[in-house]
C-alpha cells in the first residue's frame, strides 16, 4: 500500500466552504432573493451558521438583505470584485510587459493599482533582479481605504466631479483641505501627465501600516501618526514647475494613470524612488512611465480624456 502525501495546500476548510457555498448558490440564481429558511435548507447547512455567513457578506457588501421580505441576493461587492477580476485577465499581461521593462531600465520596484470598490487595490508588483521588497513596499494583493489623504493619484487624472467624490469621503486620516494647492496640483498632474510624491518616513511608513486596514479599524501605531499626519492636501507632491534639473528632491514615487475605452482612469502605474534625485532625473523618469501608461492605454483599447479646461 502506498501512502497518500497530501500537501498543506490541499486542505480543506468547512467553514470556507460553506461561505462558497451561499455564494455559489446566489451567483447561479442571480435575479432570486432567498429568505434565511430557504437558504439553510437548499444548502443543508444549519440557521444559526447560515444567519451568521449571510449577515458578514451583507456586512461586507457581497449580498445585500431586504429589511421588509427578509430575504437575500447578489450585493454591489461582487460586482466590483468581478470588474477587477475582469481587469486583471485582461490588463495584468500587457501592463506587466510595460513594468518589467521600467523596472529593468531604473532599477525600481514598479506597480499597477486600482480603485476596487472602495478599496485602493495593488495589482501587479515587478521588482528587479537582485533587488528584495522592503518592509514598506507595495505587494501585489495589498489593499487602502480609498479615502483622503489616501487615494489622490486615483483621481486626478478623471473628472472634476470624480475628484469632488472622493473629497466628501470619510477621511481614513485628518486632513487640511487647501483648495488653492489642491487645484494647481490638479492641473500641473494633468499638464505632465504624472505625479511626483515627495518622500518622507512618514509617508512611507503610512502606507505599509495602512495595508489591509478596513473601515475605520486603524492600528495603534497608524493613530500615532495622526497628529504627524495632519496636512494639507497636495503638499506631498511637488510642482513641475518647483524643480529644476541640477537640483535634488527626495522623491517617493512617480505615479502615471492608464485610461479605459470611456477616458476615465482605469489604472495607476507607479515607480518607486525612494531617495533623492535630480529635478532632470524626475522628468526623465516621469516621462518613461507617462509612456509606459500611455502604452498600456493603448494596448486595452483606451483614450486620453477630453478636457474642457
Amino acid at each position: 500500500m502506498v501512502a497518500e502525501t497530501v500537501e498543506p495546500s490541499g486542505r480543506r476548510s468547512p467553514p470556507t466552504e460553506r461561505v462558497v457555498q451561499v455564494l455559489d448558490f446566489l451567483v447561479a440564481r442571480e435575479e432570486q432573493r432567498f429568505g434565511l429558511s430557504e437558504l439553510a435548507r437548499a444548502l443543508s447547512i444549519s440557521k444559526p451558521t447560515c444567519l451568521g455567513i449571510l449577515s458578514e457578506l451583507v456586512a461586507a457588501g457581497y449580498l445585500t438583505r431586504d429589511p421588509v421580505a427578509k430575504t437575500y441576493g447578489l450585493g454591489p461587492a461582487l460586482i466590483a470584485a468581478g470588474r477587477a477580476a475582469q481587469r486583471g485577465f485582461a490588463v495584468g499581461p500587457i501592463a506587466r510587459a510595460q513594468l518589467d521593462e521600467l523596472a529593468t531600465e531604473f532599477g525600481a520596484v514598479c506597480t499597477a493599482s486600482a480603485v476596487v470598490g472602495d478599496r485602493v487595490m495593488i495589482l501587479e508588483t515587478v521588482t528587479p533582479a537582485g533587488m528584495t521588497l522592503g518592509r514598506t513596499a507595495a505587494r501585489a494583493g495589498q489593499a487602502y481605504p480609498f479615502a483622503p489623504p489616501v487615494g489622490l493619484m486615483y483621481v486626478i487624472w478623471d473628472g472634476d466631479d470624480d475628484l469632488e467624490a472622493w473629497l466628501r469621503r470619510e477621511p481614513a486620516l485628518p486632513v487640511v483641505l487647501d483648495r488653492d494647492l489642491l487645484r494647481q496640483v490638479v492641473d500641473d498632474c494633468r499638464s505632465v501627465g504624472y505625479l511626483v510624491e515627495r518622500l518622507t518616513p512618514v509617508g512611507r511608513k503610512l502606507f505599509s501600516l495602512m495595508a489591509g486596514v478596513a473601515g475605520r479599524d486603524l492600528p495603534t501605531e497608524l493613530r500615532e501618526l495622526i497628529g504627524e499626519m495632519v496636512s494639507s492636501l497636495g503638499e506631498r507632491v511637488y510642482l513641475h514647475s518647483e524643480t529644476e534639473d541640477d537640483v535634488e528632491y527626495p522623491v517617493s514615487l512617480i505615479a502615471a494613470p492608464c485610461y479605459d475605452a470611456d477616458g476615465h482612469q482605469s489604472l495607476v502605474l507607479t515607480l518607486d524612488v525612494g531617495g533623492s534625485i535630480s529635478g532632470a532625473e524626475i522628468a526623465r523618469r516621469g516621462e518613461a512611465l507617462a509612456a509606459a501608461a500611455d502604452a498600456v492605454t493603448a494596448e486595452v483599447g483606451g483614450r486620453r480624456p477630453v478636457r474642457t479646461r
